[in-house]
This record gives C-alpha cells, structure tokens and sequence, in this order.
C-alpha cells in the first residue's frame, strides 16, 4: 500500500472531523498512526542490532514522515468544567418541541436529574437528564445534530 501526500492529509482531516482518537493502518512494510492523543514522541531511537526485532515495528511506524506532522498540531485545551455527554448515537434535539424554547442556554443552572436534552435512534426518543448541578458554560452541539456515543452536549461549571 502507497499513500501520497495528499492521501495522508485527507486522512488526517478526516480523523480530526471524526470522534476517533487514534488510525492505524498497516500493509505488509507500511504503517501509517495517526492519533488526536497529546503525547509528543521524541525521535524514534535506532536499532541496536539486526537481531533486536521489537525495535522494527517501531521504526516502521515513523517510515511515512507526513504522520508525524499530525503530531505537531497543537491538541485543544480541555476547558473547565464537567462535560455532559450523549449516551448513545442519534439525533439530538435541545428543546422539547419545535417551536418551543432549549431546555438549557448558556448562563442557565441545571440540576442533577433535569432533562437537558432529548435524543433520538431508531424513532424512540430518549431524555438526556444531567449527570451534574451548575452553571450551563457551553452548549457544544447544535440543534437536530447526528451525535456519536459519548460525544459532549454542554459543558457545565460545578456549584
């Protein structure tokens, strides 16, 4: 398997955009990692024999030398703050109806067990109820957004 540049960049776009955190993609003597995780790895140390094989599969991995510029984009800061997240893949609404005002706006106080949000799969409709009492610091998705599983909804500061 080849990859050109432009390929590994698409890829690298693509993971971004995507919940994933890590890609690995490995063929014969091609290996391409991709990770969103915060760990710098300094330069891959060489070999010290011919016979040492745990070190080849490491080295094997710095072989394409785009993959190690997505290393180098800065991560985001994790912002303050508890994280109220989805439970399950779907559609996610922020009000009860259309029409109707979002059951939670930034500046609002929410308290454990109130329904911030409903999501729907497979035409059921389930009510996401906080996990957390505070103040509402962000609301992370939109209105009638397709959400993965654990992906943030609101971002809430602790009383």
């Amino acid at each position: 398997m080849n990859l050109n540049v432009k390929e590994i960049r698409e890829l690298m776009a693509d993971l971004e955009k995507s919940t994933l955190r890590d890609v690995l993609i490995q063929d014969g003597e091609f290996s391409l990692h991709l990770s969103k995780n915060e760990q710098v790895q300094g330069p891959v140390a060489p070999a010290a024999a011919p016979s040492a094989p745990a070190a080849q599969p490491v080295a094997s991995q710095a072989t394409p030398t785009p993959a190690a510029a997505a290393e180098v984009v800065p991560a985001p800061v994790a912002a303050a703050g508890k994280e109220i997240k989805a439970p399950m893949v779907g559609t996610v609404y922020l009000q009860p109806k259309p029409g109707e005002p979002n059951f939670k706006n930034v500046g609002d106080h929410v308290e454990k067990g109130e329904t911030v949000a409903i999501i729907e799969a497979m035409k059921l409709m389930t009510e996401i109820k906080s996990d957390v009492s505070g103040t509402i610091a962000e609301v992370l998705v939109d209105n009638e957004e397709v959400v993965d599983f654990d992906k943030p909804l609101y971002r809430v500061t602790t009383d």
